[in-house]
Parts: C-alpha cells; sequence; structure tokens
C-alpha cells in the first residue's frame, strides 16, 4: 500500500478522495492544519505529499520550502486560484507537480502514479552508474553524489540530469526538455524549465557542468562518463 500525506483544510475533500484511493492501493491520511501535516511527517512514513496552496497560519507555498530543507519527498500542490505564476512559483520551491482545483480524482491518481513511477527506488541485481569525474549518477538507486557527497534531488530534477547526462554535448530546446519530462505540465512553458534547471544547477555546485546555449537551450558539457 502506498501512504500519502494530503495537508489540505478542506474536510470535505478528504474522505471521498480516500475512499477513491483504495481503488489504486493508495491509503490517504489528512491533516487540515499545517502544524498537523508536520507532525505526521515527522512520526509517519509517506510515499508522496499533496499540498494545498491556500492554508491557514502557513501557505503551501511556505510549507513546500520546509519539507524541502530535509526532505525529497515528491509534492504535488493544489489550488483553487490555478495561476500560472502560483505554478511557477510551486515548482521554483521544489514542487514536483501541481493541480487546479477543481480536479478529476482520476487525472491526481494518474499524476501520483506517473510521480511515484519516476521516483520509486527498487533495489536490482546490477548496478548501473555513469561517471563525470567529480558528479556520479546511480540509475538503479537513482542515486547521485558529487565528491562522494550525496546530493539530494527531487525526481523531476533527477530525470533532468540523467537525460543531459545520457547524451553529454547534446543541445536541448525547452521543448525537449518538456517533451522529455512528462511530469512537468506543458502549460507551464518554457519558464518551468528554466527554473528546474536553475535549481539543479545550484544543488550540482561545485561543478558546472550544464551550459546554456543562449536563445535555444542547454548542453551537458563533461568529460566522457566512465560505465
Amino acid at each position: 500500500m502506498t501512504n500519502i500525506l494530503i495537508i489540505d483544510d478542506d474536510e470535505r475533500l478528504a474522505s471521498p478522495l480516500a475512499e477513491y484511493f483504495e481503488r489504486f492501493s493508495l491509503s490517504l491520511t489528512n491533516a487540515t492544519h499545517p502544524a498537523d501535516g508536520f507532525s505526521l511527517l515527522s512520526e509517519n512514513e509517506y510515499d508522496l505529499v499533496i499540498l494545498d496552496v491556500m492554508l491557514p497560519d502557513q501557505d503551501g507555498f511556505e510549507i513546500c520550502k520546509t519539507i524541502r530543507k530535509t526532505s525529497d519527498i515528491p509534492i504535488i500542490m493544489l489550488t483553487a486560484r490555478g495561476d500560472v505564476m502560483d505554478r511557477v512559483i510551486g515548482l521554483e520551491l521544489g514542487a514536483d507537480d501541481y493541480l487546479a482545483k477543481p480536479f478529476e480524482p482520476r487525472e491526481l491518481v494518474a499524476r501520483i502514479q506517473n510521480i511515484l513511477k519516476r521516483s520509486d527506488k527498487k533495489e536490482k541485481h546490477d548496478t548501473d552508474v555513469i561517471q563525470f569525474q567529480r558528479l556520479v549518477i546511480d540509475t538503479t538507486l537513482e542515486q547521485v553524489k558529487i565528491d562522494d557527497e550525496p546530493v539530494n534531488l527531487t525526481s523531476n530534477e533527477y530525470q533532468l540530469l540523467v537525460l543531459f547526462s545520457q547524451s553529454p554535448g547534446k543541445k536541448f530546446s525547452r521543448d525537449d526538455i518538456l517533451n522529455e519530462l512528462k511530469g512537468i505540465d506543458a502549460e507551464l512553458f518554457s519558464r518551468a524549465v528554466d527554473i528546474q534547471i536553475s535549481r539543479l544547477r545550484q544543488k550540482l555546485k561545485p561543478t558546472d557542468y550544464i551550459k546554456t546555449v543562449w536563445g535555444s537551450g542547454y548542453r551537458f558539457v563533461a568529460p566522457e562518463p566512465s560505465i
């Protein structure tokens, strides 16, 4: 059973959503207040967090930022406003996906399944490792290290790094990246890509392998990998 935490002050939402989730082997726990949500996160193991933007005391953006300081758990944000700028801010703070209210429960389930599929770290007998000098990518465990120190990436950031590392030197336009990373809503246009790459670059410091091709996209520039 996959355990999911939803932090949303709309008590009418959680109960029917929990019943629907059971059809897909998803167990939903609800917190109507941010403080309760943080307590549940500290006391239990969850596979994903659904986070409403409009909450009492703290908004969802602040909560997302706080969670990202200590955890790379997948986060889907919900909002009744549906503004593109809200979606951009959510991605900038580390959310994996964004859904506007009202939404179809089946769409939410599909997004959850897609994110969990990408972030699932299943053990395998063989390990596939790509190394670019200081940067090491374990594509089996989906782990990244720089100078032997772990780098915590969201699922989108990890997929973006793998996309680049599999084709060193190749130029990727923003449209290319949006097409490859299905977890990013295409409605977020090119700025979503810029935000994801900016966050990834920050996390990969002091390396500087991702270069901007001005006006056309990005390129991964690094020594040939050793497998």
